[in-house]
């Protein structure tokens, strides 16, 4: 069993595609399909079940998945352990990104860190399921840090600030709010809602202020970017609450501010748990060094 194996069949699993694991792993996808097939055989155990549309797991491939991914995890602390004794810090790490980061540049900051550090090689990981899978991928390590919109997680997880922006009313000008200064969260009781997918940040302080306010708006739109959202709104099938910095770029579109203020928080998690490497604190530390002004 080799380690490139257990990296395929990881990718294939969490993709639920051969050829999205293999994209994802940068390479062919014969090489993915034929390395899983020898792992199956090595085994003796079916993984995977090809047979519908998606891949999904077998029960043996579910229990198989956990350890796999610990198994890498340990297999990259084992290789950054060494990183000190070089002349240049080297290694490698795990960034969970999200779809906006808000006030802070990260483009800027990567650069910065390839700068000082052109021998750490980082791979960039952005998900669609958002915050919550970041919090997972950071406790079961697959992933070393992960810029997170959140202020609260399990003990297994350290959060640290790294921006701050307030949310606000994304609306057309036209829309009957549009020529307001600022709105209350209680003024959206009757609105039709454009929100984001279950597991970003913004959708748990959406659904807390809504709660908060004591209503539940329709919100019969889900979706998971930005973009997205600003065309449901642009084309008057609804309004949506982002934070100020994305909002900013649809200078089409009206953005109110909210009363009481929603805070979208950007903190970055490291594991609780175990040492993370020389490499991924020199990562965290040029993140939190870019941090904007409070």
């Amino acid at each position: 069993m080799e380690l490139r194996q257990l990296e395929y069949f990881v990718a294939v699993a969490e993709e639920r595609s051969f050829s999205r694991g293999a994209e994802r792993a940068h390479v062919v996808q014969s090489a993915v399909s034929t390395a899983i097939a020898k792992l199956e055989r090595e085994l003796d155990m079916q993984l995977l079940d090809r047979a519908g549309h998606r891949i999904t797991l077998t029960p043996a491939g579910a229990a198989f998945l956990a350890e796999a991914r610990s198994t890498l995890a340990a297999a990259r602390r084992a290789r950054n352990s060494v990183a000190p004794y070089r002349e240049q810090l080297g290694g490698s790490v795990d960034l969970g990104i999200l779809m906006s980061s808000g006030p802070l540049d990260l483009p800027a900051a990567l650069g910065r860190f390839h700068t000082r550090y052109p021998l750490v090689a980082i791979r960039l990981h952005q998900g669609v399921t958002g915050t919550a899978a970041h919090l997972a991928a950071v406790v079961d390590g697959s992933l070393d840090l992960a810029l997170v919109a959140a202020t609260t997680a399990s003990r297994q997880v350290t959060l640290r600030p790294v921006a701050r922006d307030p949310m606000v009313l994304l609306c057309r000008p036209d829309h009957r709010l549009g020529a307001r200064s600022q709105i209350h969260v209680a003024d959206l009781a009757e609105e039709t809602v454009v929100r984001f997918a279950a597991g970003w940040g913004i959708r748990l302080e959406t659904d807390d202020a809504f709660a908060a306010a004591g209503i539940a708006p329709d919100a019969p739109y889900e979706v998971a970017d930005y973009d997205t959202a600003a065309g449901l709104v642009r084309n008057g099938l609804g309004i949506s609450l982002m934070p100020a910095t994305p909002a900013g770029h649809y200078t089409d579109l009206r953005a109110v501010p909210i009363s009481p203020t929603i805070t979208w928080t950007l903190s970055l998690a490291t594991t609780a748990q175990l040492p993370i490497s020389p490499a991924a604190v020199a990562m965290a530390d040029t993140l939190l060094e870019a941090c904007p002004p409070s």
